[in-house]
């Protein structure tokens, strides 16, 4: 039979390293941090919001290895090695300029506070399934919740986007800046 070590007592800080948006960070903080909490107060990367805190609206996504996930279900501690890119790093980076345009262009933010999930989720998509269409679109970002919009906008601008890109470059994946 296998021994189990014993979990931490919630009052002892674990130390996570990882590479957030590009940038080597370290930090020592509770077990049973989230990192959606990790990213927003200690790293003060606040485009990450905390909506439901049971992954069901989306408002805290962000990429783990390139894998979209909920950070109010990921422990910080459980990114330790990881790659970890908000909408901050996809902003600097300029990789959905041509998203936060269209998003502009057709009204498809209104109070803004699930614009960063859907940015990423929107982004994802485009990057993973460059033909995709409206119906897709809608399935994607199914799991990202909008109480202003009503979608129909955010779908818009998607679709928009994802065309522009295939008719730039034939395959809907953008040219290396």
């Amino acid at each position: 039979m296998n021994a189990h070590p014993l979990p931490l007592p919630p009052d002892e800080p674990v130390e996570v390293r990882a590479v957030v948006n590009g940038r080597a960070t370290r930090r020592h903080v509770p077990p049973r941090m989230h990192l959606a909490d990790f990213l927003r107060h200690e790293l003060n990367l606040t485009a990450t919001h905390v909506g439901c805190e049971h992954g069901v609206c989306g408002a805290c996504t962000v990429r783990v290895n390139g894998d979209i996930v909920r950070g109010c279900l990921v422990l910080a501690a459980q990114v330790d090695g990881c790659d970890v890119t908000t909408l901050e790093g996809l902003d600097a980076s300029g990789a959905i300029a041509d998203l936060q345009d269209a998003f502009v262009r057709h009204n498809a933010l209104q109070c803004g506070f699930c614009t960063p999930g859907m940015l990423l989720c929107a982004a994802e998509l485009i990057e993973r399934s460059p033909t995709t269409d409206r119906a897709q679109i809608r399935d994607h970002l199914s799991g990202n919740y909008c109480r202003c919009t009503g979608y129909h906008a955010i779908v818009s601008a998607v679709a928009e986007v994802a065309a522009k890109r295939m008719s730039e470059t034939g395959s809907g994946a953008r040219e290396p800046s």
